[in-house]
């Protein structure tokens, strides 16, 4: 199936950097949140991310203005009835997953193609509400989507090989290195991952290493691009929590048991950049220091 038009659900960080990434690569994307003024906070920030672009050389004004013209806002799901393609890229929440694609299911067209961007909730369990689950699958995309290489597909039980197949070139399309994962808690990744960030935190949780020097660390001595706190940060410590709860409550392995530390600062609402503390603070200036309180 020939994929260019493109309804994505959720016009936060994620969704936000999936509908710049596709309208950069050629698709008509319309863009659904509930809120307008949100959707045009959201289109505002593609327009700077795209000015930047054009900045560094890597588009032209003229491409930058043409990529702008394929993106268009909505706050009816009715929108999505001749999309082809499909991804929800709201908080990792089954239920509000689910509420969306039951939905979306009634109102879509039945050849095209519904994505969860979820990077750890079942693709089994979310295909439960589409009438066809076939056609389901999940798509992980990683963090900032423009800038990141990676898209995760994951085939749940019943998702088709042709979806599989439209998928990728869907993701090649726009210059992703796709690979597939069967549908486990995590996926690849993250299953990986977060055992990782979750020992991170439990070292400043013991006083074992400062947060700047356990972020030193992985950066010099493993060659990491960022350490695990500024990368949790950047991600959500909140969305961090949400995986880890997902994995341990799946798997019962106790690797995947978040820290008491992990928890407390969701608690608190230190949930990283977004909501300008976390393991650092941020400043105003677009500077940062190590959150004191920690």
């Amino acid at each position: 199936m020939h994929t260019n038009k493109l309804y994505v659900v959720g016009a936060g960080f994620m969704g936000s950097g999936i509908a710049q990434t596709a309208i950069a690569s050629g698709f008509d994307v319309i863009l659904n949140d509930m809120s307008m003024d949100f959707l045009e906070k959201a289109r505002s920030g593609i327009d700077k991310m795209l000015e930047k672009s054009v900045s560094k050389g890597k588009m032209t004004s003229e491409e930058k203005v043409a990529a702008m013209t394929r993106l268009s806002l909505s706050t009816d799901y009715g929108d999505a009835a001749d999309a082809n393609f499909v991804i929800e890229a709201v908080v990792e929440d089954v239920a509000v997953k689910k509420a969306i694609f039951t939905e979306l299911s009634a109102i879509c067209r039945e050849d095209a193609i519904l994505a969860t961007n979820t990077s750890s909730i079942s693709i089994a369990e979310i295909s439960t509400v589409v009438k066809n689950p076939s056609r389901f699958l999940g798509m992980h995309f990683f963090s900032p989507v423009p800038l990141m290489k990676l898209l995760e597909l994951v085939r749940g039980l019943a998702t088709s090989e042709e979806t599989i197949t439209a998928a990728k070139a869907f993701g090649e399309r726009i210059n992703k290195v796709c690979v597939v994962s069967k549908d486990s808690p995590a996926f690849i990744v993250n299953r990986m991952l977060n055992p990782m960030i979750n020992e991170a935190i439990g070292l400043v949780e013991a006083g074992i290493g400062t947060v700047e020097d356990i972020d030193t660390a992985m950066k010099f001595g493993l060659n990491h691009p960022m350490g695990p706190l500024e990368l949790i940060d950047m991600a959500g410590i909140d969305i961090e929590l949400a995986a880890m709860e997902t994995i341990y409550r799946e798997t019962g392995d106790p690797k995947y048991r978040p820290t008491q530390l992990l928890r407390n600062m969701v608690r608190m609402g230190w949930i990283g950049r977004k909501a300008g503390k976390g393991f650092y603070i941020y400043h105003p200036d677009g500077t940062r220091t190590v959150n004191p309180d920690l």
